[in-house]
Order: structure tokens, then sequence, then C-alpha cells
């Protein structure tokens, strides 16, 4: 189709030439390059590039596709996802889409469907090869080019290795008809063998002109994998007993793609199945809402909700492979004639999200009954949650208008005290005491710092900071109760501030001695810092250390190796502990010793989103210094928190690991699919770990395993800060309340969807 009004004229030099198809999240241009190479280029919708979550998952649908080049692939040849509007460009393939064909002409005969069958097998072949799974082998994904077939859209694609390739909305990504059982009852599970169940229905699809489980609804689509038989009356013999193989609800018992090769090459020729096209009913995808040659689902924000008619039971409440009760509709009658709707042409290379279907099994974490016990099909506990008095679900903006240059410390969030008072830090004062039951700002203290996270509170004194334009800090005492300022001392304009139980550790204006002072301010001792190092003021299980690093000769401190040094709370006698190798990252203390993370390697990377692996970890005994290395059983990445005995890596694709803190054992890993974690919060009395991401998801894993017990949508309009402000999650009693960029919030545990209005 030509060019519409307002389309540009060219993208990243690639003169556009015509429209191939366009969707909810985007456009697919035919573009051309100077020397004549015709691509087929994506461009996302404008609204979508200022959505980080988005941008994020389509810079890993870039990364996903780079990684296969297979001759039934069609390879990238150029992306700028960090674009104003992010597009990428692949190989322009002139073909139809398996959709289209079978809507225009009918069943395929026995020799094209060898073609098709033995073409998808060698695509898939080269996708498991680089580590991916697709996830959404579907029609409207396949072209059939002169050459053989292409499978396309790696948008919701999957790496094995663990590196999440897409971002949780609360819902099932994928086209009901054509996923995997596995992929309906735990998505972030999925394996080659999923693509493999794909393949098979897309084998029926294409030899009997329907899918194996179609239906009027996404819902009964899904019950369909789930539990039923696959409908295969009209496929041809010698090919039904290779799509029972595929179809089978187990993962192990599928056939592997070496094996499906020599059995498809040995299908005879047979006539294509007789077939009538009527317009109206399921999509030619097998299914409602499913996109056909590159057109989105039709009104797919409207789709039926789980709570709007009567549904199947979620997958995840009852064990694989049971029977569950009648879902209260009746399900469309095995062999019974399906007709497909037929539509404008379009192409199947889908924009990003173009293919995201109904949230089957998954109800909407929005929705207003607040229950969000169906989320992942593992309820909340029914134990009542202990709250401040007088709780309800709440929202607060930290955010106030002032003047003059913004300061950054790069910790953002809130800390509690008492039961009933959060401190926090916010855009435009320094702290501001919340009610932990209501939200409302009882004061606010202090001009303009931002992600800035107060010190902390004890004893009705809350601690901050305070900072000049020409760079002086100071550590500042408050009244709790009042605002009052009690005492303030300057400090090192680049050391933090921590409290220990004898007072407040720092460094001196100069950097050369490590300081406490009292909880009136007075100087309780200071510590020289060997010479030559820089120390850094740290505090594990509740007494001070300083981590010390050498200087360089232009005063920067290295990144290690570093003396660790215990000093006495009392009076500031200095014990020196152990050295540390570089890249050495502070845990904390476990059964009071303090505990740190040794690295694999110790070398400079500069590559961007590198993360370092470790490989052991060092206790140390603060008496004597002995230092006990505790390996661990393979390399793990990212940010560790330790909590009761384990630490917690929590990576920025959403991974969390459990490690015992006592032995380096693996307790668990979870690929929870949420970019941008914070660090974890445990609530004991639900055995539950609770993080926040970037734009307020929330996110609950059981402690003992992992497994998901429920997710929340993110905030509606978090703000611009968002995307650059760490988020940070603590409990109140049993109340969880979150940050994501100048905005804080609380729900309960036990009904974590309900909220405030924004």
């Amino acid at each position: 189709m030509p060019l519409a009004t307002g389309d540009p004229e060219s993208i990243g030099g690639y003169t556009l030439v015509d429209r191939l198809g366009s969707g909810g999240m985007g456009v697919v241009y035919l573009g051309r390059s100077a020397s004549g190479r015709q691509v087929a280029l994506k461009l996302v919708h404008e609204q979508y590039a200022q959505d980080e979550e988005f941008r994020t998952r389509f810079r890993q649908e870039v990364a996903a596709a780079r990684r296969v080049s297979g001759a039934f692939t069609a390879p990238v040849v150029d992306a700028d996802p960090e674009a104003d509007r992010p597009w990428m460009a692949t190989l322009y393939v002139p073909g139809r889409t398996l959709s289209e064909v079978v809507r225009k002409n009918g069943p395929l005969d026995g020799h094209t469907l060898r073609t098709l069958g033995l073409g998808l097998v060698e695509a898939l072949r080269e996708i498991h090869r680089a580590g991916v799974v697709h996830r959404d082998l579907k029609p409207a994904n396949i072209l059939l080019a002169e050459d053989g077939p292409r499978v396309i859209d790696f948008g919701i694609s999957r790496a094995v290795d663990s590196q999440t390739l897409t971002v949780t909305i609360g819902r099932v990504l994928g086209t009901p008809p054509f996923m995997s059982p596995e992929q309906l009852r735990s998505p972030r599970d999925v394996t080659a063998a999923s693509d493999v169940f794909s393949l098979g229905s897309l084998l029926v699809f294409a030899a009997r002109g329907s899918s194996p489980f179609e239906s009027d609804s996404p819902y009964l689509s899904g019950y369909q994998v789930m539990y039923e038989h696959p409908t295969l009356d009209e496929v041809p013999t010698p090919l039904r007993g290779i799509a029972e193989r595929c179809l089978a609800k187990e993962p192990e018992a599928r056939p592997k793609l070496d094996e499906l090769h020599p059995m498809l090459r040995a299908l005879p020729d047979f006539p294509a199945a007789e077939r009538v096209v009527t317009a109206g009913g399921p999509g030619a995808d097998g299914g409602p809402g499913a996109a056909a040659a590159g057109h989105p689902p039709a009104s797919s924000a409207h789709a039926p909700r789980p709570d709007a008619q009567p549904a199947p039971q979620p997958p995840g409440s009852r064990p694989s492979g049971s029977r569950p009760p009648d879902p209260g509709r009746t399900a469309p009658r095995r062999g019974a004639r399906r007709r497909l709707v037929v539509t404008s042409a379009g192409v199947a290379l889908a924009v990003t999200g173009l293919t995201v279907a109904a949230a089957v099994f998954a109800p909407d974490m929005t929705k207003s009954s607040g229950d969000a016990s169906a989320a992942s099909g593992t309820a909340p506990s029914q134990k009542p949650a202990s709250l401040p008095e007088g709780w309800k679900p709440w929202r607060t903006d930290l955010r106030v208008e002032t003047e003059g240059p913004p300061l950054v410390y790069q910790q953002s969030g809130c800390v509690p005290d008492n039961g009933r008072t959060l401190y926090c830090g916010g855009n435009g004062f320094t702290i501001a005491k919340v009610d932990a039951a209501t939200g409302r700002v009882l004061w606010r203290w202090g001009t303009r710092p931002q992600a800035a996270r107060p010190i902390g509170v004890r004893d009705g004194i809350a601690y901050a900071y305070k900072a000049s334009e020409d760079g002086h800090r100071w550590v500042v005492a408050l009244n709790a109760a009042t605002k009052r300022q009690r005492w303030e001392q300057r400090i090192n304009g680049s050391a933090p501030a921590q409290l220990f139980r004898g007072g407040v550790l720092t460094l001196s204006p100069d950097g050369n001695q490590l300081v406490a002072y009292g909880t009136s301010g007075e100087r309780l001792w200071q510590s020289p810092a060997p010479q030559g190092t820089y120390c850094e003021p740290t505090v594990l299980g509740g007494e001070p250390y300083g981590l010390c690093s050498p200087v360089t000769s232009n005063g920067l401190a290295t990144e290690g190796p570093y003396e660790l040094l215990r000093f006495d709370a009392s009076d500031g006698k200095q014990h020196e502990l152990t050295t540390l190798p570089k890249k050495t990252l502070t845990i904390g203390a476990a059964t009071g010793k303090p505990l740190f993370l040794i690295p694999q390697t110790a070398k400079e990377v500069y590559d961007s989103g590198y993360e370092r692996p470790y490989t052991s970890m060092l206790r140390v005994d603060p008496s004597t210094g002995e230092a006990k290395r505790i390996p661990l059983r393979r390399p793990v990445l990212g940010e560790p928190s330790l909590l009761h005995g384990v630490v917690y890596f929590v990576r920025a694709n959403g991974t969390v690991t459990a490690v015992s803190a006592d032995s380096g054992r693996e307790l668990w890993q979870r690929s929870t699919e949420t970019e941008s974690l914070s660090a974890p919060v445990l609530s004991r009395r639900y055995g539950q770990l609770y993080f926040s991401n970037r734009f307020g998801r929330l996110l609950a894993l059981n402690v003992d395993d992992g497994t998901e017990a429920w997710r929340t949508a993110a905030l509606d309009n978090p703000g611009t800060a968002a995307q650059d402000t760490e988020p940070r999650v603590v409990l109140v009693q049993d109340a969880i309340v979150g940050t994501a960029g100048d905005t804080a919030f609380s729900v309960r545990p036990d009904r974590p969807s309900a909220r405030p209005p924004s």
C-alpha cells in the first residue's frame, strides 16, 4: 500500500517506498538502501518510544533476531533501538504469509506441506542453536517465499541463557491456539519443546485450514490447549501421527527436531483437504484476536476478561494433566468446520506487541476487586495482614517545585520508623516525614536534593544530608517530631554517613580520618586512614568498619585491593582484619561476620551492559580476621542482598538467584521477566520476597522456591523521573511501601492490586 500522509520519507538512511502493514505498536515499511537493497523496516509508534519498558523489549527483540542467521529466517541488516523512534530493518523477503495463503487458497497439498515442515524444522534448528526460543510461531509469522518458508518476528522470544527477552505486563504473551500448555501454565519456563508444539499446530493449520485448538474465545482456546485432545479429523493420515506427537501435552513426550526431519521427508504427496472459506468466525491464525498478515488483533484492548464470563480453572491451581471441571461453556464440537475471517491483505513482519493475545488464565491485576490471588496461580496467604492503624492504599508525590540546581546522591526511597512513620527523600526537598497509614506528608525539610534517601532514624532523631552548591556536605540531625535541626557536622563530599549502634560513622572533610559522632553531635572518636588510601565508612551488623583502597597519583581511589578495618564502637580502636581482592562487593554481615563477594575476574570492562561474574563469597571473623572462602557452584551475576542467611542476587533483566550465605549452595533461580527490580525485602509472616521496579510494578516471590506469588500492574503515570531513579521497597508492619521516581505508594500483601486512584 502507498505511503500515508505524515509518513517519513526515509529512516536511518533507507528511503521508504511503500507501507507493508501497520498495527497497534508500529508500522512496517518497504525501504531501499542507497545501493538498492530492499528491507522491511519496522518503526515503533511515537507513544511507545517514550515507554522504557517497551523500549527495553524492542531492544532485546533486536538482539534476539541478530542471534539468528539461518536460511529460513529474515536476518537483521540494521537497527537503532536508541533512536527517538526505535526501528529495525530486516532483509525483505517477497512472499505471502501462511495465514494469507491458506485463507485465499485453502489447505496445502502434501508436497507443499512437506516443504513447509522441513523448512520450519531447519529454521527452528538455527533459532535454538542460537540459544533462542521463538514462543510465537503462528501462521502470520511464517512467510512463504519462492525458496522456502521464513520464520519472522522475534518480538516475544526468549533466550535460554536466562537473558529475559520480554517485559512482564501482567498478561500471557502469544496467540492461544498456537501456544504450548507450558507457555500458558508457566511462560517463564518454556524450552525449545514449546516451539515443537507450536510447529505441530502450524502443520495442522496448514493441512486442514484451522488450528487444532480453535474456539470463539481465546480463553477456551487456551483451555483446549491445556486439557483437550487436538482436533485432527481433517488432517491427512500421513501427517496425523506426526502432529499428534508434536502436540503431546508434556514437553518430554514431543519429538526432537532431528527426529522430525526424517519423518517429514518421508511424507508422501497427497491432495489438499477440502475446505470452504467464508467470512466471519475465528481469525486466520486460528482464534479471535490473532494477528493475520501483520494486522493486530481486533479490539484487543477490549478482549473478554476472565471475570466477564464463566472461565476454566487457572492451570496453576491443579496438577498438570489433571482434568478440571466443566469450564461452564461448551467447547466447539471436535471436527466441526470453522470459518475464517477474510481480512485485507498485509504482511507478517509484525511490530513487537502486535501478537499479544488476551490474558489467557492470567487475570488483569488492575481489576476493581483488588484480589490478586489468581495472578500467577498461587494465592496470597490468608493470614490477616498487620497494618498501621487506619491504613488504606495510598500514593504520594515526593516532588516539590523549587529553584536551583538539583543535588543527586543516587539513593532514593524511604526508611521506616516505629511501625507508623516513614522518612522519605524527594525532588525539591531533603527529607519528608510521611504517615505510613495514609501517605499524608507531615512535614518536609531542606531544599533541592533528589534521589537522596535519608540516612536513618533512631531514638527520635532523623538523620539526613545537607549540601551547598560549592560541593560541601554535612550530616544533619533533626528532631523527628518537629523537624527542628538539632546539630550538623561537615563531612567528606564523596563518602556516605551510616548509622552504627553507637552513633554515626562517616569520613572527615579532608578524607583522612574516619569519624564517629554521637546522638548529640559530639565527636566520639576519629581514626586515621592508612597512609595513601581512601577509606569508605561501612557498617556491617551494626558495627563500624572501613574499606580502604589505594589512591592513585592524581588522588582518585581505586577499586581495590581493599584493607578491611574494624573499629571498636566505644573508642575507635583500629583492627586490621584482612585484604580483599579488587572489585570485591560488600554483601553484609551473616551471624555477625562480614560477608563479601569475590569476582571471577577483576579486569576492566567498559562494554555497555556488562555484568561481572562472581565465583565465591568470603566470610571474615571480626575478632581474628580469619577469612573463610565459600565457593559458589557456578558464577553468579547481579546485585547481592543478604536477608536472614540467604543472599539474593538480582540482575537488571529480572533474574533472581538465591544462595545460602553459609554454604554457597544455590537454593533456586527464577527469571521473573520484570526488569529493573529493586533490592528485595522479606516478609516472614507470608514467607515472601517483595520487589518493586522503576515503574511501580510490585512482585512477590515465595521465599522457599522462588515461584511467583503475585505481581501487580505498573503505576499509572509514575513520572519522568522513574526511568532514572532506582526503585526501593520497604515494609511498615506488613504494609508494602514502594517508590518509583518521585512517587511513593503503599499496598497490602494480601490484596496487592487494590490501589488508590492516580
